[in-house]
């Protein structure tokens, strides 16, 4: 096993080869914590990138919304998606742009880890509707960015990174036990410190890091980690995986939902999920 420390340092230094932040990207990231930010804002700075405006023409047009007539206005999309939806659809589109200009090693499952992103911070913020959760309308930024720390080891620590998915994947050994065994540390701890230096809220940067580890429940609610981990596993489960799909006995919505210790039916749950994730995973 390799120092942790170093590994750690390597991986974080690795955050500054990533593709710089788009205005919009940026001005999402500071409103993350809040609703300060205005639909006429966001339409105007959608209208200047031709791609992330096209794309949410699509997403307004497409069955999610179940609009008879075309939507060509940027700003008519804005009003009808609903704030929380825009900001939701602009940083997936926003990050996984970045995801795909970032150096990464040969092999790299580029598309199924946006999906796995994806899938997480869609089911993250349904979980995060439906119970009583810890800061929940950070639930689909902590699902969205919650591997990233995955990518920063798989670019920094390339012979390292080939170890861990051997034991993933051949030896059948939990992605996060893989990554303890050869680097000493794992994929939240680097996520985390990633959101820090982004300067996300506490409270995001908490759930990512404690994904994989035990947190009590303080004043009823529920710690978002608990979330973040219920929903990649069920992201696995509905097929959006990144290395290795899970084992038959571990792909039951109801057994995740109960493992994370979430009291819910999961058959709504997973029909709105679909209804969000399908328009969804067209863009990738």
């Amino acid at each position: 096993m390799t120092d942790p420390v170093v590994c750690r340092q390597k991986a974080l230094r690795s955050l500054g080869d990533l593709p710089p932040f788009s205005p919009i990207l940026n001005k999402l990231m500071a409103t993350l914590a809040s609703d300060d930010v205005s639909f006429g804002q966001l339409a105007e700075l959608i209208e200047k990138d031709t791609v992330l405006a096209g794309n949410v023409l699509r997403l307004v047009n497409s069955a999610l919304y179940g609009r008879r007539g075309t939507i060509s206005s940027v700003r008519h999309a804005v009003s009808l998606i609903g704030l929380a939806k825009l900001r939701n659809t602009v940083m997936t589109l926003s990050v996984s742009r970045l995801w795909a200009y970032s150096r990464s090693p040969k092999g790299w499952p580029a598309a199924r880890f946006n999906l796995h992103g994806v899938a997480t911070a869609v089911m993250t913020d349904l979980l995060a509707q439906r119970l009583p959760a810890e800061f929940p309308e950070g639930g689909f930024v902590a699902g969205l960015l919650h591997d990233i720390g995955l990518l920063l080891i798989a670019t920094s620590l390339p012979q390292e990174f080939t170890e861990i998915r051997r034991l993933h994947v051949e030896e059948g050994r939990a992605l996060e036990e893989a990554e303890r065994a050869v680097i000493g540390i794992d994929h939240a701890d680097v996520s985390a410190a990633a959101l820090s230096r982004w300067n996300l809220p506490v409270s995001i940067q908490t759930a990512v890091r404690y994904q994989f580890q035990e947190q009590h429940m303080r004043n009823d609610e529920i710690p978002l980690s608990w979330l973040v981990r219920a929903a990649s596993n069920l992201a696995e489960a509905r097929g959006a995986y990144i290395f290795v799909p899970p084992p038959e006995s571990e792909a039951e919505p109801a057994e995740i939902l109960k493992e994370a210790g979430l009291c819910l039916d999961p058959t709504t749950l997973l029909e709105d999920f679909e209804r969000e994730f399908g328009p969804m995973k067209g863009f990738f």
